[in-house]
């Protein structure tokens, strides 16, 4: 499994966010490049890049941080935020962006999903982000009725490279990962499930792994490794060793 650190850009700066709050932001960082570097230096495989900006705006805002970023550091990245049309898709693909999220477009616009997955096969990520069990969107303000394995199983047939599953209520708050839900998902599709929201140290790094078995590929982490409540090296090490 895959220890995967994120970077949350708004305003130009590095952010985590407590619940996907936009008002509720701790700043870690006012250049997102040089936490890029610093954790390609402790190991990192993979980049998880989101435009918090673009997230709520519904466009691409960050896009010069994020070039910045991609040629600063030689590992894959994924990105996610404001990204509602092909043409945004084609530009970060052409930027050097390793996979795409979509998750509010495709809620709103299956038919673009479907077309980006036939267009791009193996360059979508579907990004499901839950409330209170509920799918949400637009930058996580907007509460669907529509649940994460109603979404997940709606989409099955795609070529979606993987899913990542983020439990907002959890996310910034440290306060241990949503395994029965992620379990649930991973053991309902045969799509890899990436896992987000809430490790706060190396014992919810070892509480994921298992889920291994499940189709569980990865783990993001964002406010553990900014705090240093979890050592990104550690994780990656603990990672690789079981």
């Amino acid at each position: 499994m895959i220890v995967i650190p994120a970077i949350d850009i708004k305003n130009g700066r590095c952010v985590r966010l407590e619940q996907g709050l936009m008002s509720r932001e701790t700043v870690y960082s006012e250049n997102p490049k040089d936490m890029a570097i610093r954790w390609y230096k402790e190991g990192a495989e993979q980049l998880h890049l989101v435009d918090l900006d673009g997230a709520v705006q519904g466009h691409p805002v960050n896009k010069g941080l994020i070039k910045n970023i991609v040629e600063a550091v030689p590992i894959p990245i994924q990105l996610g935020g404001g990204i509602r049309d092909m043409r945004a898709v084609e530009a970060y693909l052409e930027l050097g962006i390793c996979k795409i999220i979509l998750g509010t477009a495709a809620h709103k616009n299956p038919e673009f999903l479907e077309s980006a997955c036939k267009r791009f096969p193996g360059k979508i990520i579907l990004g499901i982000d839950a409330r209170e069990g509920f799918v949400a969107i637009e930058g996580w303000t907007e509460r669907t009725d529509i649940s994460p394995l109603e979404i997940a199983k709606k989409y099955h047939s795609l070529e979606i490279s993987a899913i990542i599953y983020t439990d907002i209520q959890r996310d910034g708050m440290s306060s241990g990962p949503n395994i029965k839900a992620i379990r649930n998902l991973a053991k309902a599709v045969d799509t890899p499930v990436i896992a987000s929201g809430g490790i706060s140290g190396l014992d919810d790094v070892a509480k994921l792994l298992p889920l291994s078995k499940h189709g569980v590929t990865g783990m993001i982490t964002g406010r553990a490794i900014y705090n240093g409540s979890l050592s990104l090296r550690d994780a990656i090490k603990l990672a690789r060793d079981t």
